[in-house]
């Protein structure tokens, strides 16, 4: 599904990401880990077109996202996206935040936006916030909120970047449980996360960036159980209680 080739990507003369080459099948879910600064997020912001690599290409459905012109955005449609910090509208109620994008980019009618979506929140056990604004959620709440947002556009894969680091601990459990279900339904995914135990448990890859390059790529046995890259060695040594 995703085919990244040779990718680079520099902020004022610094590399941040030194080559990456990756390949990530349909139905996979990719657990990306590594130190703070390691190229993490700036690899999957890349995946989605929001930053522009230096160099090399990256393949969607084997159509070139970093010469895509205007072809970027029907791509981007099939590419859903969940921040660390919700990026919810905080002036519209959970539903409008849901049927916004299906409304105005795939030109869904009201009555059917609202329909998916409620059936959406009801995958995620909020049916009844639907006429909530996000002040009135805790942090768990809302991140499920912006997991179900992302999935009302009927995407092909989904990209996570750190969606756990800005909760509160009792709350990560909630937004994880959502993240299983999603994965066990056979949706693409790619998470960037520190969370090792959902690592284990979900992922059918593991693979750890160090220094804007992929140190190591392998299964969650492999990554936790016989890790060969000494950096990775290092890493688990102070992740893992």
């Amino acid at each position: 599904m995703i085919e990244v080739k040779d990718l680079t990507m520099s902020f004022s003369k610094e590399d941040v990401l030194k080559g990456i080459n990756l390949t990530i099948e349909k139905g996979e879910v990719v657990v990306i880990i590594g130190a703070s600064g390691a190229g993490k997020s700036t690899l999957l912001r890349c995946l989605n077109r929001l930053e522009t690599p230096t160099g090399g290409d990256i393949l969607f459905h084997g159509e070139s996202l970093v010469s895509a012109g205007h072809n970027l955005y029907k791509l981007r449609e099939k590419m859903g996206m969940v921040f660390q910090q919700f990026n919810l509208f905080n002036n519209k109620n959970v539903l409008d935040n849901i049927t916004l994008a299906p409304m105005t980019v795939k030109k869904m009618s009201r009555e059917e936006a609202e329909a998916q979506a409620m059936k959406l929140l009801g995958r995620v056990g909020l049916t009844d916030k639907a006429k909530a604004y996000p002040s009135q959620l805790s942090g768990g709440q809302r991140q499920r909120i912006a997991i179900v947002r992302a999935l009302a556009m009927n995407p092909d894969v989904m990209l996570f970047d750190e969606p756990t680091s800005a909760l509160d601990p009792e709350m990560v459990g909630e937004v994880l449980d959502v993240m299983k279900v999603l994965a066990e339904s056979g949706m693409t995914m790619v998470v960037v996360s520190h969370e090792m135990g959902f690592a284990k448990q979900v992922a059918n890859r593991i693979i750890f960036m160090s220094d804007g390059v992929i140190a190591e790529d392998g299964t969650p046995d492999e990554i936790f159980n016989n890790p060969k890259n000494e950096r990775l060695k290092d890493f688990l040594s102070k992740v893992l209680i």
